[in-house]
């Protein structure tokens, strides 16, 4: 595969991959009551995030179909991944511990603030590989 579409590629990937993680949550909590106040727990609600992954996928796709320039989409992308990964982070360090453990014993809900920042930060790191490729830095 040719490397100007693969990091693009990725970067689909990794998008979808956050949204997947911000859904998680439903299928972790019995009947998925309460994962409306665990989201809202934190200082903002992290499916702001997930709307950034929705934009970061349409932008990718256009820089890998060559629908928009390469360096733009690596730019937009970057700045979009610092937004996600910065929002995450912040509502992961405002959600009481005492929140999660009330919504659900499961162990898995547990590790879902880490996953989700975690996971955010591929998408600003496929866009710095992506401009690597193009050779913007």
């Amino acid at each position: 595969m040719n490397r100007l579409r693969l990091a693009p590629t990725v970067g689909i990937v990794a998008s979808l991959a956050v949204i997947a993680v911000l859904a998680a949550p439903y299928a972790i909590v019995e009947g998925g009551s309460g994962v409306g106040t665990y989201f809202a727990a934190g200082a903002i609600n992290p499916q702001i995030v997930g709307l950034f992954a929705a934009v970061a996928i349409i932008v990718f796709a256009a820089g890998r179909e060559d629908r928009s320039p390469a360096d733009l989409v690596a730019g937009a992308t970057l700045v979009l991944g610092v937004f996600m990964t910065a929002l995450a982070l912040l509502w992961a360090v405002t959600v009481p511990q005492s929140v999660v453990t009330q919504l659900s014993t499961a162990t898995l809900l547990q590790y879902h603030r880490g996953a989700l920042v975690v996971t955010s930060l591929v998408v600003p790191a496929t866009a710095v590989w992506y401009a690597r490729i193009l050779r913007i830095f």
